[in-house]
């Protein structure tokens, strides 16, 4: 399975038409991906809280959007996630690398990792962890609730998952 056309398919199939991008390792093929389809509107951003930004004027506009991103930026974007997008019921997929679990090769990244889960529940974010390839299934199911609920959603794909099942 091409792990990073199936999200892009499910991105789509879900009437998601802005994605905004922070570079990242893990994300990259999905995001070469997103730069192939002609239905989605890509805008890099510098900084995570800028994207959120972006994706709520884009809401406002009447698009349906999501932003990808790391982990480790999940504190820079707190304010933008409380007065923002939760303030105004916006819907926000996030899909983020979970930088720093068990398979991360980068030990800085670790840090982060051990608050991650905690901001977002103090968020009251609902958050998906997918582990292995196999969990991609669940991802048209959760766009379709942040959508209907408008809500942000976390959707943390950690290093095990990018590497692959393993047999």
């Amino acid at each position: 399975m091409d792990i990073d056309k199936r999200i892009v398919d499910d991105l789509i199939a879900n009437d998601i038409r802005f994605i905004t991008t922070v570079p990242c390792k893990q994300l990259a093929g999905v995001i070469a991906e997103i730069e192939t389809r002609d239905a989605i509107r890509h805008v890099p951003s510098n900084k995570e809280d800028e994207g959120m930004g972006l994706c709520a004027g884009a809401y406002l506009g009447g698009m349906r959007s999501a932003i990808i991103m790391q982990n480790t930026a999940i504190g820079v974007t707190i304010n933008a996630l409380a007065t923002l997008i939760q303030f105004y019921r916006m819907p926000l997929p996030m899909l983020i690398s979970y930088r720093g679990e068990v398979g991360e090769p980068v030990a800085c990244q670790v840090e982060m990792a051990v608050h991650t889960k905690a901001l977002l529940a103090q968020l009251h974010i609902p958050t998906y962890h997918f582990h292995r390839r196999s969990d991609v299934a669940e991802l048209d199911g959760i766009l379709k609730h942040t959508f209907m609920a408008s809500k942000p959603v976390a959707i943390l794909m950690d290093a095990t998952f990018w590497k692959g099942d393993l047999q």
